[in-house]
C-alpha cells in the first residue's frame, strides 16, 4: 500500500477527530460548554430573571443550533442543539486552522 493509499483510506471520523483536537477548536468547545453551564445555572432557579440566558449559547453555536432548535422537545432539544452546533462549528474551526497553518507545502495528512 502506497502512502497515498494509506491517506485515502482514513475515515471521515478520523478527519473529524483530527479537526476537533486542534487547540482553537478545543478552546471554542470549552467556551461553548461554559456558556451552556452558565445558561443552565442561571435558568434553573425559579426566582431567577435568567429566562433568556439560553439565547447566549444558541447564538454562540449558530447556525446549526438554530436549525435544530426547531425540533419539539423543550430543554433536552435545547441542550442537544447547542452541543451539536458546537461540535460542527469546532470541526470547521479546526479544519480552517489546520488549512491556514500548514503553509505552502503539501498537506502531509491528506
Amino acid at each position: 500500500m502506497t502512502s497515498t493509499d494509506a491517506h485515502a483510506a482514513r475515515s471521515p471520523l478520523h478527519r473529524l477527530g483530527r479537526n476537533l483536537r486542534n487547540p482553537f477548536a478545543l478552546a471554542y468547545l470549552g467556551l461553548c460548554a461554559a456558556l451552556l453551564v452558565w445558561a443552565i445555572a442561571v435558568t434553573v432557579p425559579a426566582d431567577s430573571d435568567g429566562a433568556m440566558a439560553a439565547v447566549v449559547p444558541l447564538m454562540a453555536t449558530a447556525p446549526v443550533s438554530l436549525v435544530l432548535l426547531a425540533l419539539p422537545g423543550g430543554a433536552a432539544v435545547l441542550i442537544l442543539a447547542v452541543v451539536l452546533g458546537a461540535l460542527v462549528n469546532a470541526s470547521i474551526i479546526g479544519w480552517c486552522a489546520r488549512a491556514l497553518t500548514r503553509g505552502n507545502g503539501p498537506d502531509a495528512t491528506r
